[in-house]
């Protein structure tokens, strides 16, 4: 901390039963460069209240309502209120209380999908510009240290010019009714006026597609999508399945289930060159496995020989020791945080230590949401991805 005060910040969401809203607390703690000082955590007052009391928030900082935070929170002096605001909601909160706090003059780190639409997206990119704040998106993955080498690699030309992308994120959580059946995060993530335009799309779908575009270094320029719903009544996609053209020729494909029965949380990218390729699982994310035409296939370890800087920057324990999705979601808060201490209004560029994931990102994701929903809703082969 070097005598440096802890950046104050605030959550609205999250309380008890939460699961991303403790996600966010212990990645923000893992630094100790965050103290959390205020939040609205529960609509329920009686959880709120419970929530509050077993963070140790002062209950005078337990806010019954967002609005209410906002305001008590701008009329503290600027060395003790909020700097930053955790937006952990379902996501039809997520757009308009991202503009209300930058508006406000907060920081804001919002949970992915970033807005139910495109034009909710570009209303919060129209305030990030007026408010000179800081914006960043919680797409996670993009944090771990071997997702940065495979990125790094990539860029600096070890494969030749990028042939094939394909990205796979398969779940097996929602393979039965549970949304019907009174499951409180099923139950929202399948109500398209909660969750937007795409059930699994929007989000577990967002997540491959950035990571297929951050690592790739190149943008999606047309698709061709499908959008299934396997479990009768279900009024959000819960399969969707992509084909990808990538700038300069590259070609892809995109699937994401959450009705993968008996499948946990299996995100895996697999990206080819004209000279080889590499491979890394979720599951096992401390390995990299890179596959070449004319010489034996290597795994890259985390914390072992052979790591670029970029990636090296990233890790926090010696190799052999596991570490994962804390971690690295640690990682982006720890480069919110010092992106903001400097007084950066934008993420630093793809590559150096502190990147973090932010407006660029967050509106090539419902880009291309929009893009699969008009798409598997037309006759159309092919739909552009404008941006």
């Amino acid at each position: 901390m070097n005598g440096r005060s802890k950046i104050r910040y605030g959550m609205v969401g999250g309380g008890e039963g939460a699961f991303i809203g403790a996600v966010h607390r212990m990645a923000a703690a893992l630094d100790s460069e965050y103290e959390l000082v205020c939040g609205a955590l529960s609509t329920d007052a009686d959880r709120n209240r419970r929530s509050a009391e077993t963070l140790g928030l002062d209950p005078g900082r337990a806010y019954a309502t967002f609005d209410t935070l906002l305001a008590a929170e701008a009329r503290f002096p600027l060395g003790e209120r909020m700097e930053a605001l955790a937006i952990v909601t379902p996501n039809h909160l997520h757009a308009p209380m991202a503009i209300a706090a930058l508006d406000a003059g907060f920081h804001v780190l919002s949970e992915k999908p970033m807005a139910l639409d495109l034009a909710e997206a570009k209303a919060i990119g129209a305030a990030v510009a007026r408010s000179g704040k800081l914006y960043g998106l919680a797409f996670t993955y993009s944090g771990y240290p071997l997702i940065e080498e495979a990125r790094a690699r990539v860029a600096r030309g070890d494969f030749g010019a990028i042939r094939l992308v394909q990205v796979e994120y398969s779940q097996g959580w929602l393979s039965r009714p549970i949304d019907a059946d009174g499951n409180k995060q099923a139950e929202w993530r399948t109500d398209p006026a909660r969750a937007g335009l795409g059930g699994c799309l929007g989000d577990i779908g967002t997540h491959a597609f950035q990571l297929a575009e951050h690592v790739s270094g190149l943008a999606v320029e047309s698709l061709s999508a499908e959008l299934t719903t396997q479990v009768p009544g279900r009024r959000l996609d819960d399969d969707v399945a992509a084909l990808l053209r990538f700038e300069g020729g590259a070609r892809g494909v995109l699937k994401a289930s959450q009705v993968a029965a008996g499948d946990e949380n299996g995100l895996r990218l697999r990206i080819h060159g004209e000279e080889g390729g590499l491979e890394w699982s979720q599951m096992e994310p401390n390995s990299l496995t890179l596959r070449w035409l004319d010489r034996p296939t290597e795994v890259i370890r985390a914390g072992g020989p052979g790591l670029g800087p970029s990636a090296m920057a990233r890790l926090r324990i010696p190799a052999g020791h596991p570490e994962g999705y804390i971690e690295a979601f640690a990682n982006l808060y720890r480069s919110f945080g010092r992106t903001l201490r400097a007084g950066a209004a934008t993420p630093p560029p793809r590559g150096a230590a502190d990147w973090f994931p932010g407006i660029a990102d967050g509106l090539r994701t419902m880009a291309f949401v929009e893009a699969v929903v008009e798409n598997a809703s037309g006759e159309a082969k092919w739909t552009s991805l404008a941006g």
